[in-house]
């Protein structure tokens, strides 16, 4: 373990809330460059690349995981949240990113896995160890039922109970994900101090904010009382797939518990003192946008959450949208969200929905004109469709439980291409952890960058529109409507106003655009996949 404190203040000047309306990089270190030719992605890798996103005109990045553990589920099992696994460097491996982020002008966020750690965690040995040990309480243990049945019903995300059986303390321990990812205990006092000093050791070092893990997890039910079923009817499979059972329950005791929010209280008084911001993931099918309005709403919780409405199975068409905010509205007229089509645990948005590059276009255009925050995930910009890895190369281990019905994330975690004469795509000069499709050498960066009128240029286009209209990151919202495929809007912010029209189909469409001011501006007519956006007093 790596105790090294030093303080780092590497803070941007600048706007206290940064944050809102700010388009944030997901880069996943395992794949995205590789400098030391094992295979596998590293620190130092992200910070050769930092021209790159911030050329994208991007204003933060995420980083997921990258601290000591066993990637069992790789680095979301952590063992050890103060120091870099030597996979990916070294804490001086860190500072270094972080300085030449910050001389680019990105803030960076870190991904922090509060909810559990890895079963090797020395707390987690501790604990398991006897009933007895001072930290015998700091994560979830119970007694089995009196036939030695599991102590409820709670399943795993990752299929099976979330219990497992420990011979040593003859009880089961609370597991949401792998049966090697323990659940901390939120209810202990001690435990809550802990995390923070974790949230702390980053700050000090000079992070931004950070992208929480499994935000509504947190805490449990003292009572461990059984999740009713949930009808049919109500069942969707946007956290887990359609062949786990997890979708049959209504989780309304093993996790978004009322508790939870005098902790995220503690941890943005924590983040004040140094201007930083978190982004919660919210994970939960029928009230994801509830949750996100109570972890966003005042100015003592997070400032960000994203629920997983826009990570849906089926393209999203102008009238999903319209209802989304419609609920948003009705449910969290407050709420701050951070919207993303693609993540690291989805299957890639350009081939879930389908997308020709013009749609894809269309839907990133909409994105940065919608209230919220926007997450973009490596790679997207480049168009790269999900990848098709075969069973024999996976390495996820939700994939390998599920196979061959669900395939598992490892799609779209595949190496970034920067490259196209290269087999690897100029990612790793040996072999890459995962495979490298060779229909994504097509779309490397080298090729995408000679391509005046591709995606990427787009992305660099509208971020840069984004950052010219603070309208369109700060703004307020009104009038959404759907008019068929087409998807209208105004926003306005300190007298300016903007009207925005995106057709999300393939066919031509008209439109009625609003009076500015003095001007009569007649319909609007739009070919598909096309925007108009009408800026004005």
């Amino acid at each position: 373990m790596n105790m090294m404190t030093k303080t780092v203040n590497r803070q941007l000047p600048g706007d206290a809330d940064w944050w809102r309306g700010a388009v944030i990089y997901q880069i996943y270190p395992r794949s995205f460059q590789d400098t030391n030719g094992d295979g596998i992605g590293d620190l130092a890798g992200i910070t050769r690349r930092l021209d790159y996103v911030a050329g994208l005109g991007v204003d933060a990045i995420w980083i997921s995981p990258f601290f000591t553990s066993p990637m069992k589920d790789f680095g979301y099992d952590v063992s050890d949240y103060r120091d870099v696994d030597p996979m990916f460097g070294t804490l001086a491996d860190f500072d270094e990113l972080m300085a030449r982020a910050h001389e680019l002008g990105l803030r960076v966020m870190i991904d922090l896995v509060l909810s559990h750690t890895a079963d090797v965690h020395p707390w987690f040995k501790e604990s398991r160890s006897s009933r007895t040990n001072p930290k015998a309480d700091w994560y979830v243990w119970a007694d089995p039922k009196p036939d030695g049945t599991v102590p409820n019903n709670w399943p795993s995300v990752f299929g099976g109970p979330a219990w497992q059986w420990d011979g040593k303390r003859m009880q089961y321990y609370l597991h949401n994900f792998l049966a090697s990812q323990p659940d901390l205990n939120f209810h202990n006092p001690d435990v809550q101090e802990a995390l923070l000093d974790v949230a702390r050791f980053w700050l000090e070092r000079g992070v931004d904010g950070f992208r929480l893990d499994t935000i509504n997890f947190y805490f449990h039910d003292k009572e461990l009382r059984d999740n009713p079923p949930l009808p049919a009817d109500d069942r969707n499979d946007s956290i887990a797939p359609k062949v786990n059972p997890y979708n049959w329950q209504e989780h309304i005791y093993s996790k978004n518990r009322p508790e939870n929010l005098e902790f995220l209280r503690k941890l943005r008084a924590l983040m004040n003192r140094y201007n930083a911001a978190a982004v919660g993931e919210v994970g939960d099918a029928q009230r994801g946008l509830e949750i996100m309005g109570q972890y966003t709403s005042g100015d003592d919780l997070m400032q960000m959450c994203y629920s997983f409405d826009f990570l849906a199975g089926s393209r999203l068409t102008a009238a999903d949208i319209a209802a989304i905010f419609a609920r948003l509205e009705a449910k969290a007229p407050d709420a701050w969200p951070c919207w993303a089509y693609s993540n690291h645990d989805m299957p890639r948005h350009i081939s879930r929905w389908n997308l020709s590059d013009a749609a894809a276009k269309a839907y990133l255009t909409l994105l940065m004109c919608l209230r919220g925050s926007a997450c973009i995930y490596q790679g997207e910009e480049l168009g790269l469709p999900e990848a098709d890895v075969a069973f024999e190369d996976l390495q996820d281990p939700y994939g390998i439980e599920f196979w061959p019905e669900f395939k598992g994330r490892d799609g779209c975690r595949t190496p970034m291409v920067w490259q196209r004469n290269n087999g690897t795509g100029g990612f790793t000069s040996s072999k890459p952890w995962l495979p490298v499709p060779s229909e994504h050498l097509a779309r490397a960066v080298d090729v995408a960058e000679a391509d005046t009128d591709g995606l990427l240029q787009h992305y660099r286009k509208m971020l840069a529109f984004r950052h010219r209209h603070p309208v369109l990151a700060k703004g307020d919202q009104f009038r959404m409507r759907a008019n068929g495929d087409v998807l209208c809007f105004e926003r306005t912010h300190e007298g300016q106003r903007v009207f925005v029209a995106v057709n999300l189909g393939n066919g031509e469409a008209t439109v009625d655009a609003p009076d500015f001011g003095n001007a009569t501006r007649g319909p609007i007519e739009l070919g598909p996949w096309d925007a108009s956006i009408l800026v004005g007093e």
